[in-house]
């Protein structure tokens, strides 16, 4: 994380805007703000902030619809701060990939909390975002591409996210049951033959098989290890 957060405020109300503008900078962080939805989403992908305040009451786009696009190209946290306070409402902005959703009015001390809360979870999208090296493998979140000792390898989406969700767990046995959570999204786990079949895909791109792993190592009834050719496992 940068040693000083970098903040996004996406809020076109100027008598909110204001305040809490001044507040936030006041507790240490830097702040930029975006008054329109696509203004926000350009300086979102532009700047690229440590983490997005968004209201959803947007003149432009509404701020829903905004959260699915930015989320579409990058893991920005972003927490939500709207007027809107209807259970269903807040169900339907967190399943699209808000990291927090906090309801109006509240205090700048609040949504500070709730900033370093966010913070602490996810750390930086900068690092998020950075280069995955896992002994010849090269994994670019960035452009959703892959390549092996120097060679592209062409992957569907889903094979990418089984990828870099594994490559961000280098060494650690990932369950299947965390992986049909985290990369199909399907909550208590899901059908283990799904992810078998996408691994064996995975590994024929790779150039392996499960008898023969090079990166993806098969754990017997616990899950699967990504680790570099060589490593002690």
């Amino acid at each position: 994380m940068r040693a000083v957060p970098r903040l996004l405020l996406i809020e076109d109300d100027p008598a909110i805007r204001a305040p809490l503008l001044r507040a936030l900078r006041e507790r240490g962080h830097a702040v930029a703000a975006a008054t329109t939805a696509m203004d926000g989403l350009r300086a979102a992908l532009d700047d690229r902030p440590d983490l997005v305040v968004l209201d959803l009451g947007l003149p432009d786009v509404d701020g829903a619809e905004l959260l699915r696009m930015l989320r579409a190209v990058s893991r920005v946290p972003v927490i939500v701060a709207t007027a809107r306070d209807a259970d269903a409402e807040i169900v339907r902005v967190l399943d699209a990939g808000a990291d927090d959703y906090l309801v109006k009015p509240f205090t700048a001390a609040q949504l500070d909390a709730r900033v370093r809360a966010v913070l602490r979870r996810g750390g930086s999208p900068a690092a998020a975002d950075a280069t995955i090296v896992v002994g010849g493998l090269e994994i670019d979140p960035r452009s959703h591409g892959v390549r092996l000792d120097g060679e592209p390898v062409d992957l569907t989406p889903r094979e990418f996210d089984l990828l870099h969700h594994l490559a961000g767990r280098r060494g650690e046995v990932v369950t299947k049951r965390e992986l049909m959570t985290e990369v199909w999204q399907i909550p208590y786990g899901g059908a283990d033959k799904t992810v078998d079949v996408h691994l064996s895909w995975l590994r024929r791109k790779l150039g392996e098989t499960a008898a023969a792993p090079r990166y993806l190592h098969t754990v017997r009834g616990v899950g699967v290890r990504l680790s570099a050719p060589g490593d002690s496992l």
